[in-house]
């Protein structure tokens, strides 16, 4: 019950990310060799356009980074600072400073580590219509070292935690430090979590992403993330309710709960695998002129998710609430809320 709810409960790691966010036409697109509604890891020819974004698109600047959003969003939930704390890899500079402070003010337990090699973490938010096209710089994200989670107070945040989340984009990171806490929620019989995040992850990164997947309690994916993971593994089917199952039979360390697979199919109903059953989940249609910004309604649904999850209520509660919250954040310009959650089942 919510009562139990204490600081510390949920941690969350992953790259911190100002998101820039604007919205741009095709031809911005295919300037930088971009897709509609796809996430990439910036290159060479892709640095220039944050400067053209805040220079020539009136961006907006947004506490980001996906496992930072989800954070935020369960916070708004709980409605008690510091339930959830989240790590990540700062640069030393203004951005690192705004980044904490928003983040702090939503109610997360903040522990970034801070470097001197690169400029915090920013992320293009592309939007086109009713699309969005991430275009993820990671800079300093990306110079995260297990050394900060061996650090005493961040340790015992560790060991505190009940509930540890992980986004994929951590994969290109420091899978290290993944399988350190993946193996910590093991021994001590926590809820490890993690989330597909993106196509290329289950391409290029499918040997970490392999090697954290027997620790993986809940697994969360989009259609496409799916499709790509069962391509990529040989699950030879398309049937994406067969997708979930035979993602949720593979290999598993803990024994004492099966794994639950859960994949959002964006207006689609959302599909979720426990115990050998798929269980369809439809969500709530908005009217067109509803929808403002996709961005940010996987984040918000994991966030909805594991609000619910950690106060001890029912999966069918969880998912409700995943959807209700994705529904809200839809509604809005990136991963952003007002006022307080009326989530009612």
């Amino acid at each position: 019950m919510a009562e139990d709810l204490r600081e510390g409960l949920l941690l969350g790691m992953g790259n911190p990310l100002l998101d820039i966010s604007a919205n741009v036409d095709r031809e911005f697109l295919n300037k930088y060799d971009l897709k509609s509604n796809n996430a990439v890891l910036a290159e060479e020819k892709h640095k220039p356009l944050y400067e053209e974004l805040i220079n020539l698109y009136n961006a907006d600047f947004i506490a980001g980074g996906s496992v930072q959003n989800t954070m935020r969003v369960a916070q708004w939930f709980l409605q008690k600072p510091k339930v959830a704390t989240y790590m990540g890899c700062v640069g030393r500079d203004k951005y690192s400073k705004i980044l904490e402070d928003k983040a702090t003010m939503d109610g997360l337990n903040v522990r970034y580590q801070c470097t001197d090699q690169e400029p915090t973490g920013t992320c293009a938010v592309l939007i086109t219509g009713k699309n969005r096209s991430l275009c993820a710089n990671l800079a300093a994200a990306n110079y995260f070292l297990p050394s900060h989670i061996e650090k005493p107070e961040n340790k015992h945040l560790i060991d505190i935690a009940r509930y540890i989340y992980i986004s994929g984009f951590f994969l290109t990171v420091s899978p290290e430090s993944i399988q350190t806490v993946a193996k910590h929620a093991y021994e001590n019989d926590k809820m490890f979590m993690m989330n597909l995040s993106a196509p290329f992850l289950c391409e290029f990164f499918q040997t970490p992403m392999l090697a954290a997947l027997p620790y993986v309690d809940i697994l969360f994916g989009n259609e496409t993330e799916a499709d790509t993971f069962a391509k990529v593994n040989n699950l030879n089917t398309t049937d994406r309710k067969q997708i979930a199952l035979k993602i949720s039979e593979m290999e598993k360390i803990n024994d004492k709960r099966k794994r639950i697979v859960v994949i959002t199919q964006g207006a689609e109903a959302v599909l979720l695998t426990k115990n050998g059953t798929v269980t369809e989940y439809p969500v709530t249609k908005l009217p067109e002129e509803k929808v403002i910004d996709t961005n940010g309604a996987g984040d918000a649904f994991v966030g909805g998710f594991l609000a619910q999850l950690i106060q001890g209520k029912s999966i069918d509660t969880c998912v409700k609430c995943g959807i209700w919250a994705a529904t809200q954040i839809i509604q809005r310009s990136g991963c952003t809320y007002e006022g307080k959650p009326d989530f009612q089942l």
